[in-house]
């Protein structure tokens, strides 16, 4: 589901295969082994996390969970945890969109600390209000801690308008566009050089993102959204 590389005091975590990269919890749990192993290095480290194909991630496994809201419960629960592995990580986080990144896709790639995309293909897309779907309230509460525009969070939310990586770096939602895959994970690992060369302590810069993400922290204990997204998902496949 994926694997993880180390270069220099760079890790890459890379989701593998050319699918949609849907968040099933079997690749919930793949990524959150692989952060448990990052955990275990020393301090001067640094994330990098991209993935294969056209996709970033396409968001839920809806077609998986359908109407079993055990099942939807289970993916909400296990991709809460992954957002909460992140935030508490001890080093800098980089995503590396190099495809679709599209509701709780999107929402992966905003739980790093820095959003780097390819410009030649993909889009940002929070689609919700497209499928009669409302928004649960962690996944607006991380946006606002992210985006700065209410116009910006207007056009991803409310219009569901789908983003160019020029778009999304003028809008203030991710930090840079690049050509393609490749330079847009080399800019990624060069800026996680660049940050890893500030010899921060891991722990200190963990705690000081949790102090800057604590309403976050606070909203991940419940998702209200899973019973509304039992009662319709089968529909909206």
């Amino acid at each position: 589901m994926c694997t993880l590389e180390k270069r220099g005091n760079v890790f890459v975590l890379a989701i593998t295969g050319t699918g949609e990269h849907r968040l099933n919890p079997t690749l919930v749990c793949s990524l959150r082994s692989s952060l448990r192993r990052v955990r275990e290095e020393p301090n001067c480290s640094a994330l990098v996390t991209t993935a294969e194909g056209k996709f970033f991630s396409n968001g839920y496994d809806l077609s998986w969970a359908q109407k079993h809201r055990d099942r939807l419960e289970l993916m909400s629960s296990e991709f809460r945890a992954l957002v909460r592995d992140l935030i508490s990580l001890p080093m800098p986080t980089i995503a590396a969109v190099t495809g679709h990144a599209s509701a709780s896709g999107l929402i992966l790639a905003l739980s790093h600390d820095y959003v780097l995309m390819r410009k030649d293909r993909g889009f940002l897309y929070m689609g919700e209000v497209d499928f009669g779907l409302v928004l649960a309230n962690w996944f607006v509460t991380l946006i606002r801690s992210k985006i700065g525009s209410p116009a910006a969070r207007r056009e991803m939310l409310m219009k569901a308008a789908k983003l160019t990586a020029a778009q999304g770096a003028a809008m203030g939602i991710i930090d840079s566009a690049h050509d393609g895959p490749k330079e847009t994970v080399s800019a990624a690992v060069r800026l996680a050089e660049e940050l890893v060369a500030r010899k921060w302590d891991g722990d200190v810069y963990a705690a000081n993102r949790m102090v800057v993400l604590r309403e976050v922290l606070d909203s991940l204990g419940s998702d209200e959204t899973v019973e509304a997204v039992a009662n319709q998902a089968s529909s909206k496949l």
